[in-house]
């Protein structure tokens, strides 16, 4: 039986104690010798608490790979650098591309309120017929979160608006488009918007218009299309089992790639394979070029450096709360820092 995933915001107090600690223990990364080369560096996060580490460099006809740790740490097998791998949020990227394609096929527009899209949430979502499809895209709509509020009867993954009945009847965090606000309740609701306007799975939509003319072959919508042993195993700091198999289907944080396949897909959103000139210019008004991702055991940064023309993604088997950030910023920007000093890009 596969697990469902809940999630718990730790408290103010937490966080403060978490990040003087942080501070006071020498574990910032930043403070240490920056290494000779990227080996030398994941390694090192590696004997400071990070089970596995996975670094993608994808530059102009050249991609580097590079791994430490382990893929499975009970089982005791070495990091592969082309494991697949939960990449959470930044599956958002995807989801925003494949709307800006049906925007330019006309299915949709960027002004359409979520009433108008999802009628049936007009009364139970405040300023439902405010939110517009461009202030989802851009976490401006002022939605709940979902992720943090209590669950309700009836979920079930094949039901996007199950889990939206989270923020049903509550106060919006702000008035739409007032400023911005990340909300994972904003691609929930576009995964059911696409659903409804392509008749059929937006997954289909993301694997026909994207995956496959990229040709992402280690690329898969939700854990259900995976050979699970496949994926790398992800841990909690704080210790404890495997949790690779805990489930999270839903839209804006299912995906599962290898890191070059992101690296692929995060070059192609830049320079133009993906999108026409006129597809571009909406994706660049609407949504960045980057995304980090964060689910329990798994997190990951994508990012593009236009100074080494480098896309780089870093994946870690390792997650904890909100200060683990300060951690894995830190690995990421030594890397790049390395990259930059040694010129091995």
């Amino acid at each position: 039986m596969k697990k469902s995933l809940s999630i718990s915001l730790p408290t103010i107090p937490s966080i403060a104690l978490a990040y003087v600690m942080v501070l006071l223990s020498g574990c910032a990364l930043g403070i240490r010798p920056l290494p000779n080369t990227v080996e030398e560096q994941l390694k090192d996060a590696v004997d400071h608490g990070m089970d596995g580490v996975v670094v993608c460099v994808n530059r102009p006809g050249e991609i580097q790979l590079y791994a430490a740790g382990w893929k499975n740490r009970e089982d005791q097998i070495p990091a592969d650098p082309n494991a697949l791998f939960k990449i959470a949020s930044i599956s958002k990227l995807y989801i925003a591309a494949a709307t800006i394609l049906l925007i330019s096929e006309e299915k949709l527009s960027l002004d359409q309120t979520l009433s108008e899209l999802i009628p049936e949430v007009e009364g139970k979502i405040e300023y439902a017929n405010e939110i517009t499809l461009k202030m989802m895209i851009q976490h401006r709509s002022g939605l709940l979160d979902y992720s943090f509020e209590p669950e309700v009867a009836g979920e079930s993954f094949v039901d996007y608006l199950s889990f939206a009945a989270r923020i049903y009847d509550k106060p919006a965090v702000f008035k739409p488009n007032k400023k911005y606000g990340y909300s994972n309740s904003n691609f929930l609701l576009i995964g059911e918007i696409l659903d409804r306007t392509l008749g059929y799975s937006h997954h289909k939509y993301i694997r026909d218009e994207i995956l496959e003319p990229l040709g992402l072959k280690n690329t898969y919508n939700v854990p259900s299309e995976v050979d699970m042993q496949k994926v790398m195993s992800g841990y909690l700091k704080s210790g404890g089992s495997d949790l690779r198999d805990l489930e999270f289907p839903l839209p804006g944080g299912s995906m599962i790639a290898n890191a070059e396949d992101v690296s692929i897909f995060l070059r192609a959103l830049i320079d133009g394979t993906l999108f026409s000139l006129d597809e571009q210019a909406i994706y660049t008004s609407v949504y960045p070029y980057e995304h980090t991702g964060w689910l329990p055991g798994y997190t990951s940064i994508a990012r593009y450096h236009s100074e080494m023309d480098a896309v780089v993604v870093q994946f870690v088997s390792t997650s904890g709360k909100e200060i683990y950030w300060l951690r894995l910023k830190s690995v990421y920007n030594r890397t790049i820092r390395i990259l930059k000093n040694k010129n091995e890009i």
